[in-house]
């Protein structure tokens, strides 16, 4: 069986009069602090009616999130946010993050290309740990105790070690400072192509839609140049869709951004990108998504179909 065995039929037949649409949080099955349960039973708290859980590269807890949306009344869209890099020209590259909407969980070229992601993240956080080792009391040991069992290792839990340590106040401010991306002490990690993972996940029966666009775009720069070229590419690759509102996203892009969906008619979502208590300061519902656009996904969907 594969990591998630659910095989049922998805239906829109619940009458929810203003449905709250999250469709982007994640559990502790990667680099979230709630279990699958605990992030369902946080999002009906929260008034959620229609929750994607998108663990980073896994579909490990589907199974656990989908039963806990039976026993809530919370309907339960199982996602994977995938992590590829794209080549922007000959000496650049950018990570990507594609979040895929109810793929096949058995696909064999999608399974293998994500076990490749999370082995290399296990070598990647040693190899940070080891260079954080130089200047900081940090053990690999003391990263792996942060971890729940069957979670998948990477920043957050190294991030959360230092917290434990005392190095930073929280796991954001290990993130802006010690762990960000131009950080001596930063590793880059496989990926794969951000056109190869869009195809993919369509050869999977899956939508896909960029998560969090243009975060790190320069703030005197043109919508012109780079974000055209590469979403471009993205579109012919066969793109499904942009999550447009979310918090990381420049209020100056996201007028661009739904022009650019409109013209090729892509799905616009909005979504928390919750990581639980202690996580990250994002709040499941803060941001959300249109019914009309809930029943794009799933009307395009085929490789996945899972219980109200």
């Amino acid at each position: 069986m594969s990591e998630s065995g659910w095989s049922a039929e998805i239906s829109l037949s619940c009458d929810y009069s203003a449905p709250v649409i999250d469709l982007h949080a994640h559990s502790n099955r990667s680099d979230g602090k709630d279990s699958p349960t605990e992030l369902v039973e946080n999002a009906k708290a929260a008034g959620v009616s229609v929750l994607a859980i998108t663990d980073h590269d896994t579909t490990s807890g589907w199974d656990e999130a989908i039963l806990a949306g039976l026993r809530n009344g919370i309907r339960i869209i199982p996602g994977i946010e995938v992590s590829t890099r794209q080549q922007v020209d000959k000496d650049r590259s950018i990570s990507v993050h594609i979040l895929a909407y109810l793929p096949d969980p058995t696909h064999a070229e999608l399974t293998a290309e994500l076990e490749k992601t999370r082995n290399s993240r296990i070598s990647r956080a040693q190899k940070m740990v080891d260079l954080l080792a130089e200047d900081y009391p940090i053990r690999w040991e003391q990263v792996l105790a942060e971890l729940p069992e069957g979670s998948t290792v990477g920043r957050p839990a190294i991030a959360d070690a230092l917290v434990t340590l005392g190095v930073v106040p929280t796991r954001s401010d290990a993130f802006t400072s010690i762990l960000h991306s131009k950080s001596r002490y930063y590793v880059s990690d496989h990926a794969m192509p951000t056109e190869r993972a869009i195809e993919l996940i369509r050869k999977a029966g899956g939508v896909s839609v960029i998560a969090h666009p243009l975060i790190d775009f320069p703030p005197g720069a043109s919508f012109s140049d780079l974000p055209a070229q590469f979403f471009a590419g993205l579109i012919r690759a066969g793109l499904d869709g942009i999550e447009v509102n979310h918090r990381a996203v420049p209020a100056r892009a996201k007028d661009w951004l739904r022009n650019l969906s409109l013209k090729h008619q892509l799905i616009v979502t909005g979504s928390s990108d919750y990581h639980g208590v202690g996580g990250k300061d994002n709040l499941l519902g803060e941001n959300q998504t249109s019914p009309e656009m809930l029943q794009r996904i799933l009307d395009q969907a085929s490789g996945f179909e899972a219980p109200l």
